[in-house]
């Protein structure tokens, strides 16, 4: 691999991919294959393959796939299930067709069991029961794991799967309808500001999760793409957690916002616990570097930057 490697991006304007582009800008590399869904549906089997063809990367970057928090999951199964699938399936089954020398494919903390021991390790996957309200996302995430898996002990390739925790940053989704826990309190404690009212939140508070900056998993990526890995799936994350109560103070505080927050138990929790185990990944070298207030800083100020031409997600 060299700085003029023929390199794919899928997703390159998500949270994930925009992060990946702009790393791979900044150190050097050039030769970067980009489309957006209009140009690529990457659900088309024959779309792909015809833009394999053509264009022969060496490299495959998969940060394309439907995300969302449990309320779309849990209104959506379907298109979390079967999109994630299309999405995740063409782009291997086209590398491998095509003689792609290394493919990274992002998975998600939720392919581990809900009741695993924690910190989750990579071996844990397929040892029990998934957590109910994201399962049918966690599912796909699976089959593309064990498909690369399959792949690297079938043909030896650099098939990796990296697993990151719960991400946030610049581009995240703030659709209260769809987004993720630390979005969409930043949405929900800017606009109780704005309104000097009180913030509602989901289930009891007591669950703890993981945080890490996109720009790390940017890096994690990177790191990667230019390393041999010896083994198909790593997670990335910062080995460090908070309760969900904590982390509203924290945007509370952030935010400036002075009002109550109510928290309602009749809402789902999920996961009690889910925080990973990144010590694979650290023996080899790789480290987040960005403090998760100070993350969340640098967040909110993109947020309140991008707030006038924000839209609604719409599944």
């Amino acid at each position: 691999m060299t700085k003029q490697s023929r390199i794919f991006l899928a997703g390159h304007r998500g949270m994930v991919g925009s992060a990946v582009l702009r790393a791979l800008k900044a150190n050097g590399y050039e030769n970067i294959l980009a489309k957006t869904s209009s140009e690529l549906d990457l659900r088309n089997q024959n779309q792909v393959n015809s833009f394999f063809q053509k264009h022969q990367p060496s490299i495959v970057i998969d940060a394309a796939a439907r995300v969302g928090g449990i309320l779309a999951n849990r209104d959506y199964p379907y298109q979390f299930l079967m999109d994630n699938l299309l999405i995740q399936n063409n782009l291997i089954d086209a590398s491998v067709r095509q003689g792609v020398e290394k493919f990274i494919f992002l998975g998600s903390s939720c392919i581990y069991p809900k009741h695993a021991p924690q910190p989750l390790k990579e071996e844990y996957l397929l040892t029990g029961p998934l957590e109910e309200t994201n399962s049918w996302y966690a599912l796909a995430k699976i089959a593309g794991v064990k498909a690369c898996e399959a792949i690297r002990k079938q043909f030896g390739k650099e098939f990796v799967s990296l697993m990151p925790t719960n991400l946030y940053g610049p581009h995240d989704n703030f659709d209260l309808h769809t987004s993720h826990v630390l979005p969409a309190m930043i949405r929900k404690f800017h606009e109780a500001k704005e309104e000097g009212s009180a913030v509602e939140l989901w289930g009891t508070g007591t669950p703890m999760r993981e945080f890490l900056h996109v720009d790390d998993m940017a890096s994690a990526i990177l790191f990667a793409m230019e390393n041999t890995l010896p083994e198909s799936i790593y997670n990335v994350g910062t080995g460090k957690d908070l309760s969900i109560k904590d982390l509203a103070s924290m945007i509370q505080h952030i935010t400036a916002h002075h009002g109550p927050i109510h928290f309602d138990p009749t809402k789902p929790d999920g996961t009690p616990r889910k925080l990973l185990d990144v010590s694979k990944l650290k023996i080899l070298g790789w480290k987040d570097s960005i403090d998760l207030e100070e993350g969340v800083r640098l967040t909110y100020q993109w947020f309140l930057d991008h707030q006038k031409g924000y839209k609604e997600v719409k599944l």
